[in-house]
């Protein structure tokens, strides 16, 4: 669906232009919540949004989307697996919940070229 797309080639480069933010990152504060945990969250609750604004999307659609995410993450997971587990900080918090709209905004287009024309 949307992990074919150019778009989201695009999204990803624009992750890769952005590493810097995740260089020199640690696992000193173990009060905050690891950078995966906030990707999931972020992502999770883009996605409940995209679906709860396409009540039409049938279930079968929905799974699609839900699949298409746990690839998206996985990806992240993979592009970012050096830091994946360390304390976020506010500007990584910041980039991923920017990155997730992206991702949902990528949905969006899809979702209106694909199911609902």
């Amino acid at each position: 669906m949307v992990t074919d797309t150019e778009g989201y080639i695009h999204i990803i480069e624009y992750l890769t232009a952005h590493l810097s933010l995740f260089e020199n990152s640690s696992n000193i504060d173990n009060n905050n919540s690891s950078v995966l945990e906030v990707i999931e969250q972020e992502m999770s609750e883009q996605i409940i949004s995209l679906c709860n604004q396409n009540e039409a999307l049938t279930f079968n659609q929905r799974n699609t989307i839900v699949r298409e995410i746990d690839a998206i993450v996985y990806d992240l997971q993979e592009i970012l697996s050096g830091v994946i587990n360390n304390s976020v900080t506010n500007e990584q918090v910041e980039f991923i919940q920017e990155f997730a709209i992206l991702i949902k905004n990528l949905f969006d287009t899809e979702i209106h070229s694909q199911f609902l024309l």
